[in-house]
């Protein structure tokens, strides 16, 4: 005879499961780091704001955080910023697309190939190791300075962690998952899509992110020397003014739009990793 429980086991689980404590204890570490985030930032813009008030720095070096919102706020009305925004967006967008596909591509060949590696992992280590401004001026002699140029150079600056990323995680795949899977028979096919790319998913999509933030980096870099719209022009054309405001109110922008990205990333990040949990 199965022994019976005292009614208070049955009724505490559901207690505690509906409890606004219970949710209260869930949500306070992460209440708790975004409140750990703000202090700096905010310290900062007090800091800006005092020295601007004071004038330790001329007005026309540093303008106050007022003068810069304003600027913002008109920038936006205006369509100025939107519009550059948006001229931004599509080249980043178009470059990363690029270094995405090339980066995938090459990463899995030299993963899965030892010949192919053999024979492109040192030139492109040779290739990495260049930076985005060091192929600037070869560039800009072949292909002139239109947006060919700022996709190229932005595809190069994605291309390169994607794909290392996409080698290494391919290399670490666990020994042991391939000799199951041999084991069951797989064809080629399936080892591939059933084991080696799951496996692999969390290293490949770091260099996603990666590649997408050196994206976002090269494209102001390009924009600041060879440009005429866009955020970077933007920042270069309020220096050559000395409006130093309409410098910072770019900044922001990019900023602020570079975060939110990194941000949407991450969240999809969790979501595939959770995927390849419950398929694994």
């Amino acid at each position: 005879m199965s022994a019976v429980l005292p009614p208070e086991s049955l009724t505490l689980p559901a207690v505690e499961r509906i409890s606004p404590f219970a949710a209260l204890r869930r949500w306070l570490p992460g209440v708790g780091r975004l409140l750990l985030a703000w202090p700096v930032p905010l310290a900062v813009l007090l800091l800006w704001h005092i020295a601007a008030r004071n004038e330790w720095i001329a007005p026309q070096v540093l303008p106050s955080p007022e003068t810069v919102a304003a600027t913002f706020v008109e920038a936006l009305q205006s369509g100025e910023l939107i519009e550059n925004l948006r001229i931004s967006l599509w080249r980043v967008f178009a470059g990363f697309g690029v270094g995405l596909v090339g980066g995938l591509l090459l990463g899995v060949a030299m993963g899965l190939s030892p010949t192919f590696k053999d024979y492109t992992y040192p030139l492109f280590k040779a290739f990495a190791q260049v930076p985005v401004l060091g192929w600037l001026p070869l560039l800009m002699l072949l292909v002139g300075i239109d947006e060919a140029l700022k996709i190229i150079l932005i595809a190069k600056a994605s291309l390169v962690p994607i794909a290392l990323n996409t080698f290494k995680g391919i290399q670490n795949v666990p020994t042991r998952y391939i000799e199951v899977a041999r084991v069951f028979r797989f064809s080629r096919w399936q080892m591939l899509s059933k084991v080696v790319f799951p496996a692999a998913l969390a290293p490949i999509w770091n260099g996603v992110r990666y590649g997408f933030t050196h994206a976002w980096l090269a494209l102001v870099v390009v924009e600041l020397l060879a440009s005429s719209e866009g955020l970077g022009y933007m920042i270069v054309f309020g220096r050559q003014l000395f409006q130093l405001d309409v410098v910072l109110a770019a900044v922001v922008m990019v900023g602020a739009v570079g975060f939110v990205l990194d941000k949407l990333l991450a969240l999809v990040e969790t979501r595939l990793l959770r995927w390849r949990r419950a398929g694994f």
